[in-house]
């Protein structure tokens, strides 16, 4: 039967357990899938911006750290199971006054699933030059209805709000256009608006090459990079809204490679991602 039990809140999904090798432990709740809702979530995978949003906050927890995270590598090994809990062993490569390295590795009952750097640093006074973006059409401009819905929205996309842009246009919708998708978006539990968030909100879409075709390509993350630009603050994600712009850059050689960026209220980017999929054999063709 498909999972239909309310969805538990990205908070209480990154709250570990200590274990006695000094690690962290938590499980994946079946609502983070990125299976299709109407289907139970084994149908799917364990959503890779939930397990983004571990690692960081692993990192952060187990060493102590107090420095903002400005990046984030995420390398995804093997898919982890519903339920069962993931042990992340998290080390400090190399610590300073001004930026930090660490490292954190996760693995299931011994099988590595993910590993992830971090890279850690103070901000300084120094002259701020980052170009603005336009600025977001207006929050209240864009309907409520434009969001992911139904039965194929998978089931990690509960946690989020969306306010689309022109979209959604998965299934064809861009079909003979560039493969971008632009959006509002904040955590559905309406929590403010932070770097694990970001994590988690940074992936939170389908693929933008699913937008060219009615019948996309299956593919499976093997890679993400995160950079946060500037910190998100109530000024610049007034209730935690951010606005985003996915965007594919290249699909063929079996591969895809996408971009998102995340921009404030003001214009101002938060941060940009980069993801590699890899594509995969269509089942019985």
């Amino acid at each position: 039967m498909p999972d239909v039990e309310s969805p538990v809140p990205l908070d209480a999904a990154l709250s570990f357990q200590t274990l006695a090798d000094g690690g962290l432990s938590a499980p994946v709740p079946g609502h983070f899938s990125n299976g299709p809702s109407a289907l139970p979530p084994e149908k799917g995978f364990p959503f890779g911006g939930l397990l983004a949003a571990l690692c960081a906050r692993s990192m952060r927890q187990g060493l102590g750290l107090t420095a903002p995270l400005r990046t984030l590598s995420v390398q995804y090994l093997s898919a982890a199971a519903f339920g069962e809990q993931v042990a992340f062993r998290p080390r400090l490569l190399r610590g300073g006054r001004n930026v930090i390295y660490a490292a954190v590795e996760a693995d299931q009952n011994g099988r590595m699933t993910h590993h992830a750097t971090g890279t850690y640093g103070l901000d300084a006074r120094t002259p701020g030059v980052s170009p603005l973006h336009s600025l977001p059409p207006p929050l209240d401009s864009l309907s409520p209805e434009a969001t992911i819905h139904g039965p194929m929205a998978p089931h990690f996309s509960r946690h989020v709000d969306y306010r689309f842009d022109g979209g959604p246009n998965i299934l064809g919708g861009n079909e003979g256009r560039p493969a971008v998708e632009r959006t509002w978006m904040r955590m559905a539990d309406r929590r403010p608006l932070d770097e694990v968030g970001l994590c988690y909100l940074l992936d939170a879409l389908y693929p933008p090459a699913w937008t060219l075709s009615k019948t996309p390509a299956p593919m499976t993350t093997v890679d993400l990079r995160i950079d946060i630009l500037n910190d998100p603050t109530p000024e610049n994600a007034p209730d935690g809204w951010a606005f985003f712009e996915f965007r594919m850059l290249d699909l063929g050689s079996g591969w895809t490679v996408d971009e998102a960026t995340a921009w404030g209220a003001d214009g101002v980017p938060l941060a940009l991602s980069r993801q590699r999929r890899k594509l995969l054999p269509r089942r019985g063709g």
